[in-house]
């Protein structure tokens, strides 16, 4: 398969796969009959694809890739949104 040119149109597939991979994830969780620690495990990779996402959202949609100062600061900040996230998620 070919990826589109267009820079967006890529950006639109890669959240469509990202997007598909947290629901297979999801959905094999739903099912049950996994470990405790699998399952943590899943929660975490959720998580990780949807800061994924949102690095894809904010380089392609909104430009960041092209400033990258701000492309550097918006990351700090996600990174320790999703640092924090994973760390309430852990101990919860």
């Amino acid at each position: 398969m070919r990826l589109p040119p267009d820079p967006l149109l890529r950006a639109w597939v890669a959240l469509i796969a990202l997007s598909l991979g947290s629901t297979v994830i999801a959905a094999l969780v739903a099912r049950g009959g996994l470990s405790d620690a699998a399952t943590t495990g899943a929660g975490a990779v959720i998580l990780a694809l949807a800061w994924a996402k949102a690095r894809v959202i904010l380089d392609r949609y909104l430009g960041l890739a092209a400033a990258p100062f701000w492309r550097r600061g918006f990351s700090i900040v996600l990174g320790l949104y999703g640092a924090g996230l994973l760390t309430l998620y852990l101990l919860g």
